[in-house]
C-alpha cells in the first residue's frame, strides 16, 4: 500500500466506531464491511492526506483511488470518492472508465450518487469541445446499460449543472424517457433493474424542481 494510503486507512480506523459501523450496515446493507468512521472524518482525513501530500498528480490520484476503493470498505471507498471530488480538476474523460467500474462495483446509492454528481459531473464540465462529446457518447452509453446503477449515474451527472442553470435539459430529458420506458428485465436482480434508475429520475426531478421548478418531463 502507498504511503498515502495507509495514512488514509490507519486514519479511518482510528475514527471508527462498532456503533456507528452497525447503524451503517443497518442503514446501506450488506456488500461492503464498515469501519463506522463519520462522513466528516472521512472528508478530514482526505483533506489532511492530500495536505501531506501536495505533488499528488494525476495518476498518483487515480491510483490511489483505485487503491482505496479495492478493498471493499465503505469508508475507504467513499475516502475514494472524497479523493476524486477534491482533485476533479486533474480528472479527464479517460478517467470515466475507472469510474464506471467503481460504479459497477458499489451498488450503493451512498457511493454512486456522489461519484455521479460530485465526480462525473464537474469533470464533464470541465472539459473542452471534443473532450465533453467523447464524455457525452459515454453517458449515452451508460444510459443504455443493463445494469441499472451505472443508468443511475448517468442519470444524476448532470444534476450539478441543472440546478446551477446551466446543463442540458433536453439531453436528460431523453435520459429519462429512455429509462422510464424500458420494460423490467426479470433476468436481473431487483436493486438491478429499472428500479434503481427510476428512482434516479425521481431524485433527479425532486433535486432540480428546488431551484428550477419550471424543467418538467413533457411525458
Amino acid at each position: 500500500m502507498s504511503e498515502a494510503g495507509e495514512f488514509i486507512d490507519r486514519a479511518l480506523q482510528r475514527e471508527s466506531s462498532w456503533r456507528r459501523a452497525e447503524e451503517s450496515e443497518a442503514r446501506h446493507g450488506g456488500g461492503h464491511r464498515f469501519y463506522g468512521a463519520s462522513v466528516g472524518a472521512v472528508r478530514g482525513t482526505v483533506r489532511d492526506a492530500l495536505r501531506r501530500h501536495p505533488d499528488l498528480a494525476h495518476d498518483d490520484i487515480t491510483a490511489l483511488s483505485t487503491e482505496l476503493w479495492d478493498v471493499p470498505v465503505f469508508e475507504r471507498r467513499l475516502a475514494a470518492v472524497v479523493l476524486l471530488q477534491s482533485s476533479v480538476r486533474l480528472l479527464t474523460n479517460t478517467d470515466l472508465t475507472r469510474i464506471e467500474g467503481f460504479v459497477r462495483s458499489s451498488r450503493m446509492a451512498a457511493l454512486v450518487d456522489p461519484l455521479a454528481v460530485d465526480v462525473v459531473g464537474p469533470l464533464i464540465a470541465g472539459l473542452d469541445t471534443i473532450g465533453r462529446v467523447r464524455a457525452d457518447s459515454v453517458l449515452d452509453r451508460w444510459v443504455r446499460d443493463p445494469d441499472g446503477w451505472v443508468r443511475r449515474a448517468a442519470l444524476l451527472s448532470p444534476l450539478g449543472e441543472l440546478r446551477a442553470g446551466a446543463g442540458d435539459w433536453p439531453r436528460s430529458v431523453r435520459h429519462a424517457k429512455s429509462v422510464l420506458g424500458e420494460p423490467r428485465q426479470p433476468d436481473l436482480p431487483e436493486d438491478d433493474d429499472g428500479a434503481v434508475a427510476a428512482a434516479a429520475v425521481r431524485l433527479l426531478l425532486t433535486q432540480v424542481a428546488k431551484h428550477r421548478p419550471e424543467l418538467e418531463l413533457p411525458f
